[in-house]
């Protein structure tokens, strides 16, 4: 080790480092290692501490100015994304204040108008309405890394600076939402409310994708791709008419079509010519494009098209203003006709022969309009052909009926299950118990659905009902007073000790020792347990109120009745229009379907019903005779007032026989299986494409096909 060169001025004193070697106090090292610790010895080494001490406050002050940013930030969020801490953080002297009242309003029927659309937001975010009903937005596979916590902050942000006029037109639009909802609009004559109707309930759209777990992704259908109708349909061009957008049949038919239709690869418009009814947004949630029928926009689109499908003898003035407009156009129409009234042919005949096919939906309605066509002498350009409806894959699927809807986790079995869940809770609202009977009727409130004599024949069979019971009644005391005598006349004969030949005892039958089975005569049968007794009430559910198809006097008619029959409407249950009818078939045992006049075209609710294995009771008139067998799939009674006896005895007859009602039902549901599926009604859309359509375009696609297989 080198000798280490002392100063001259400073030798002699030494101070031990923290190395372990003595280092001169002098020294640039030791003044290094001590200038912190005596700062007052040199003034260099005091003004550096000073200028390090006031940069490290200024480090210590921006560390704290980022920790209150973050901590606000933090609140923020979690007030912003839990509802229910919110009021926690808001409250203030036990109290909320006004401002905060006003955002958990303005929440709540935001909320409402969520819960009412069910809708996707845009392509990776997806509405979902929880059990609490809260609005849930689930970002889907985003790879961009965005948090959600930033997105939400930016929301925040651009709505805070908005003013107080776009607050007010969210809250008008929110209002208008709300009213629209899923409904139709009715004249206001007849609000929609239980002041007018009594018990009014519905609908269950929310309630369905509960315990169904359902999103609108999984409420869409997919076409079968193997399919003649598929390779016919591919890359074309289709127009399907409208005549309104009411949540009847006609209209909700004409939708699915064109959602089977884009599902399969075609373009799609509809052009509506009047807007009444609720269905725009479920056009909207489908992605179907609607097209005004203003000046010649309509017309353009469909010179357009590969096919124009008509959906209603309605659309009989804007196909002639059409074929006037392109005289060529008549070749490319196929006219769905739908209604089978004598004041529908008369609107349609001067039209009839100049387009390409005309559709029936029943062999009825086609042999009826075909007989007026020859009394007017109208020739077809070709023989009608006859297209039933179906079943859709939604209502399928919540039935328990194979569709495309089915995956690996969602089998037919477990939405039976599903189904059965849905049964309870929507009977739980009635307030109806299991041995209730509920009787449905679903369709537009007008003369011709004939609900008027639906509740005549109610009212009928409640009398008859309270009449039985009496008699029922009576039989029971005699019953009893009977089983009194014969336990006196037994007590007297073994206290006297009675020798000799033994009398012969009748053998008591069952009916006579249980109360709560009858006689086979058709009397009431009364379901005990224990001393508790429970009988079976019959309760009738009519639909659909708030439809604009609904016939104002008509209702105010039916009501006027319900009045003057007090006993009659704690047994009248009623639904609001809706398309989320799942939940109705679900819950009800029988269905009636009471068109009067010619009947029934077909009955699309008719086999709905049956696919929920409902037994169906039928006027015989119509459609209706073709679905229902009589005694096989349902009952069937005359129309006008001579039914209403009939149905009334139908009625009591189902209230008593549970196993009947089952086994109606059971072979109801194999009938629709067999015949009126999705895959049925398609298969014969092949004929009315094969007809319409571009004689190449056939050939190459069934050209396709034939290779195919």
């Amino acid at each position: 080790m080198e000798d280490l060169r002392l100063s001259p001025l400073r030798q002699g004193s030494y101070k031990t480092s923290l190395s372990g070697k003595s280092t001169p106090r002098g020294s640039p090292t030791f003044r290094r290692v001590h200038s912190g610790r005596t700062p007052h010895r040199d003034g260099k080494g005091g003004g550096g501490a000073v200028q390090w001490f006031r940069s490290n406050r200024l480090l210590y002050w921006l560390l704290l100015i980022t920790l209150w940013t973050y901590l606000g930030f933090y609140v923020q969020s979690r007030w912003a994304h839990d509802d229910d801490n919110k009021v926690e953080f808001l409250r203030f002297g036990g109290k909320l204040r006004e401002d905060v009242l006003h955002v958990e309003k303005n929440k709540r029927l935001d909320s409402v108008a969520n819960e009412s659309f069910h809708s996707v937001v845009d392509s990776t975010n997806i509405v979902h309405i929880g059990v609490n009903k809260r609005m849930h937005v689930t970002l889907a596979k985003k790879e961009d890394g965005t948090s959600r916590r930033s997105l939400s902050s930016k929301r925040r942000t651009r709505k805070a600076g908005r003013g107080s006029r776009t607050k007010i037109r969210s809250m008008q639009k929110v209002k208008n939402v709300v009213e629209a909802k899923d409904l139709d609009e009715q004249d206001p004559e007849l609000p929609k409310t239980n002041a007018t109707y009594g018990k009014l309930f519905g609908p269950f759209g929310s309630l369905e994708d509960r315990i169904l777990e359902w999103s609108p992704q999984k409420r869409s259908g997919t076409c079968d791709r193997k399919s003649d109708f598929k390779r016919l349909v591919w890359s074309r061009r289709f127009v399907l008419l409208f005549h309104e957008l009411s949540m009847t049949g006609a209209p909700i038919s004409m939708m699915e079509l064109a959602s089977e239709l884009l599902s399969c690869g075609a373009t799609v418009y509809a052009v509506v010519l009047s807007r009444r009814g609720g269905l725009l947004q479920e056009l909207t949630r489908r992605r179907i494009k609607v097209v005004e029928d203003k000046g010649e926009l309509s017309f353009k689109t469909a010179m357009k098209a590969d096919l124009v499908i008509a959906g209603s003898a309605v659309c009989a003035s804007w196909i002639d203003q059409y074929m006037d407009h392109f005289p060529a156009g008549g070749s490319q129409i196929a006219w769905w006709v739908m209604e089978n009234r004598r004041e529908y042919f008369d609107r349609a005949k001067p039209v009839l022969n100049r387009v390409k096919l005309l559709i029936f939906l029943s062999e009825v309605q086609s042999k009826q309009w075909l007989t007026w066509c020859e009394e007017e002498q109208i020739k077809l350009r070709s023989q009608p052909v006859i297209v039933p409806l179906s079943v859709n894959d939604e209502l399928a699927f919540v039935a328990g009926v194979s569709s495309s809807l089915n995956t690996p986790t969602l089998t037919k079995e477990m939405m039976k299950e599903k189904r059965q869940k849905l049964r309870e809770s929507v009977r739980a609202e009635f307030g109806l118990t299991d041995k209730d009977m509920l009787v449905m009727s679903l369709s537009s409130i007008n003369p011709g659905k004939g609900q008027l004599l639906l509740l005549e024949s109610t009212a009928l069979a409640l009398v008859r009902e309270q009449e039985q019971e009496k008699v029922a009644k009576s039989s029971q005391s005699k019953i009893k007073n009977l089983n009194g005598i014969r336990k006196q006349k037994m007590s007297l004969s073994v206290r006297h000790h009675l020798r000799g030949t033994p009398r012969k005892m009748k053998i008591a039958s069952p009916a006579l020792d249980n109360p709560s089975v009858l006689s086979a005569t058709g009397k009431r049968k009364l379901l005990s347990s224990g001393n508790v007794t429970q009988k079976q009430d019959l309760k009738l559910l009519l639909g659909s109120v708030g439809s604009k198809s609904n016939k104002v006097a008509y209702v105010k008619e039916m009501l006027s009745f319900l009045s003057n029959n007090g006993n009659l409407s704690n047994s009248v249950l009623w639904t609001l229009a809706t398309t989320r009818v799942a939940s109705l078939y679900s819950a009800a045992d029988v269905y009636v379907t009471n068109s009067q006049g010619v009947g029934e075209t077909f009955g699309r609710v008719t086999i709905e019903a049956m696919a929920y294995g409902l037994p169906v009771l039928g006027t015989d008139a119509g459609g209706t005779k073709e679905i229902v067998e009589h005694n096989v799939t349902g009952l069937l009674h005359p129309v006008g007032g001579p039914g209403n006896k009939v149905l009334a005895q139908n009625l009591l007859f189902l209230l008593r026989n549970p196993s009947t009602r089952l086994q109606l039902g059971i072979q109801g549901r194999e009938k629709v299986e067999k015949m009126y599926m999705k895959q049925h009604m398609y298969k014969r859309f092949v004929d009315v494409l094969v007809k319409c359509m571009r004689p190449q375009i056939v050939d190459n696609c069934m050209g396709q096909s034939e290779s195919g297989k």
